[in-house]
């Protein structure tokens, strides 16, 4: 198997809604207005993982009343199974931890099995649920202390 370069960075909104937009399970990715919308004014981080300087995944998240907020990432899925959502997760929780945050909270759907299944091994605690008229459409609180795996 080829080596391959993966690594991740600060990216722009530009990126993130290019990258957004391969990724099957966003349905009707934001638009570029929904990310600044979100984002202005607040303290945030946009990061984007690459391979072979490729982008290939990215997450986004920002300060929310007083906690930190994991509100949207994803990667592609021809880049999938190679750890780059653990990265950009690892990256975001350094950086995070870095700047006082104590905890990192997300929302997600029932329906995203695998975001679940990785939430749940990466220490996350289910704090929340918000039923809807569809069992797989029921948004699930998500919440993990920063300073440890």
């Amino acid at each position: 198997m080829k080596h391959r370069k993966l690594d991740v960075r600060e990216g722009t909104i530009a990126e993130v809604v290019e990258v957004s937009q391969g990724i099957p399970e966003l349905i009707n990715p934001y638009p570029p207005e929904a990310y600044h919308q979100k984002l202005t004014g607040v303290p945030h981080l946009v990061l984007i993982a690459t391979v072979d300087d490729q982008p290939a995944g990215f997450k986004v998240g920002y300060q929310r009343e007083d906690y930190w907020y994991s509100w949207m990432g994803g990667v592609l899925p021809n880049f999938r199974r190679l750890g780059l959502a653990r990265m950009l997760a690892n990256a975001q929780d350094q950086w995070a931890g870095e700047r006082g945050y104590t905890s990192v909270t997300f929302k997600t759907h029932n329906r995203h099995r695998g975001m679940l299944q990785f939430a749940l091994t990466r220490g996350f605690n289910i704090i929340k649920v918000e039923p809807r008229e569809v069992e797989e459409e029921y948004r699930i609180w998500l919440r993990r202390g920063l300073g440890g795996e």
